[in-house]
């Protein structure tokens, strides 16, 4: 059900002469940005007094460790699920929106990878529309995708009733599995050829995602993502400035552990509405 709300959810921004059944499919964590971006939406909630300095500290640790553990698993995801509860509930649609739109500005657009920013733009060029498909919520992947002039965004949708988030989702997180079903939603919808589309992860928790296309690509692999990659002979690009680099804000956050991040960034948010 995640698959077939986040592409429901997504909106179509038209292209020059366009190549109407070809298209492209990012990641954004690591593969479109560096770092997770819901981690840097909570930094620019630090920086307006929403989110103290411990907070953020307990919330990287978190995520740092849920990296290392591998804990992409049902039961985490599970979880991270009823969690992310508590971070949208009665929280309004337009101050989500609001505060990505700054926060982007200030926080997230000198992160976007050079690179890959160019792939995305190769395919705009060719007539293709391309899609941001990600776990983070479909309101802050929207802004992401409109300030890089994309087509648009499946991301992870909330249940909202007049214009405020009830505290439950619609469907499932836009994670692993779900994220195939959205693009074959949008496929349908769209008329893609997905034998002609193109699909881009730096995780192989995206491996799904990845076998679903034609033209598969590795950007900034993890391990297991880049000896899969070389083994079938896919595509790899990478534009870190070494394999071990040091990642600007916060490793690797896919999933259920970029949606904690959303929980505290949440409550915080919450609390300041509440008591405005």
């Amino acid at each position: 059900m995640a698959g077939e709300v986040a592409a429901a959810a997504a909106v179509t921004a038209p292209v020059a002469d366009p190549d109407p059944t070809a298209a492209a499919f990012f990641d954004v964590d690591n593969t479109m940005m560096r770092g997770a971006s819901i981690y840097h939406f909570a930094r620019g909630l630090a920086s307006r007094g929403l989110f103290t300095t411990k907070d953020l500290l307990r919330f990287a640790v978190g995520q740092a460790l849920f990296r290392v553990r591998g804990n992409e698993n049902p039961e985490h995801i599970a979880q991270a699920k009823e969690t992310a509860l508590a971070f949208v509930v009665g929280l309004k649609v337009d101050d989500v929106v609001r505060l990505g739109e700054q926060i982007y500005d200030e926080v997230m657009a000198d992160r976007i990878w050079a690179g890959t920013r160019a792939l995305a733009q190769n395919h705009l060029d060719a007539g293709q529309r391309v899609w941001l498909v990600t776990a983070t919520p479909v309101e802050l992947s929207r802004v992401i995708a409109q300030r890089l002039g994309l087509t648009g965004a499946l991301g992870t949708v909330a249940e909202t009733e007049d214009g405020v988030y009830t505290g439950r989702l619609v469907g499932d997180l836009l994670h692993g599995p779900a994220k195939v079903e959205a693009v074959k939603a949008l496929a349908r919808r769209e008329g893609l050829d997905l034998s002609r589309c193109t699909a881009y992860s730096d995780s192989v928790n995206d491996l799904p995602l990845l076998q679903l296309v034609g033209h598969p690509c590795a950007v900034n692999p993890d391990s297991e993502l880049l000896e899969h990659a070389r083994k079938n002979n896919w595509m790899i690009r990478d534009f870190r400035m070494g394999r071990k680099a040091t990642m600007i804000g916060l490793p690797i956050a896919a999933g259920a552990g970029a949606i904690a991040g959303g929980v505290a960034a949440g409550i915080a948010l919450r609390k300041h509405y509440r008591s405005a």
